[in-house]
């Protein structure tokens, strides 16, 4: 598989949330706002290409036996990286996604990819792959962020699109994700049959 098929799979053929239906707890957790799931999205995609580079250059040093565990805290040291950052630097988000952000470090999404694709290719790969699904992991929480906002409160990354009245409360809430969710599968799934 070529380095183009490795970065452009995860926006798709197999995006993490439309597709594998993978990191659902944020997907479902964070997305109530565009920028939330942008910001989610990102913090993401740096500790997944961060650990795949990580566990990729690693992986003929990690015993058999404790080769999960040791991604596990490969991972956490990178989520600690982007907790601490983004305390420091961007406090409104931080205290917007709460807990969400160290819950990464359990997300199969960048567990999955550490053991299924890093762990056996090249670091180059692994870096293109990692950037590839994390970026359309972020590409799927902004999408489903910006949808339930506009729906919500008739705005996009807090741009006024229409007045808030017209807006409807349920898509801001937890179970208009699962409706917009839906939404997006059905139309993604019908995008990659044509």
């Amino acid at each position: 598989m070529n380095q183009l098929q490795n970065f452009t799979k995860g926006f798709i053929k197999e995006n993490p949330v439309f597709v594998l239906l993978l990191g659902m707890c944020p997907t479902l957790g964070v997305t109530s706002s565009a920028i939330n799931g942008l910001g989610m999205g990102l913090a993401t995609t740096f500790v997944l290409v961060m650990a795949n580079l990580v566990v990729s250059t690693i992986k003929n040093v990690i015993p058999a036996k404790v080769r999960i565990p040791s991604f596990i805290v490969i991972i956490a040291a990178f989520v600690t990286v982007v907790e601490l950052t983004m305390q420091a630097y961007l406090p409104s988000l931080f205290e917007s996604l709460g807990l969400f952000i160290p819950l990464i470090v359990v997300n199969c999404v960048v567990l999955g990819r550490a053991e299924a694709f890093a762990s056996k290719n090249t670091i180059v790969s692994s870096v293109i792959d990692g950037l590839g699904m994390g970026l359309g992991f972020s590409f799927a929480l902004t999408l489903l962020g910006a949808a339930r906002e506009f729906l919500g409160s008739g705005k996009v990354f807090d741009m006024i699109i229409f007045p808030e009245d017209y807006g409807m409360l349920l898509f801001v809430l937890a179970p208009g994700a699962f409706i917009v969710l839906g939404y997006l599968i059905a139309l993604i799934n019908r995008l990659n049959k044509a």
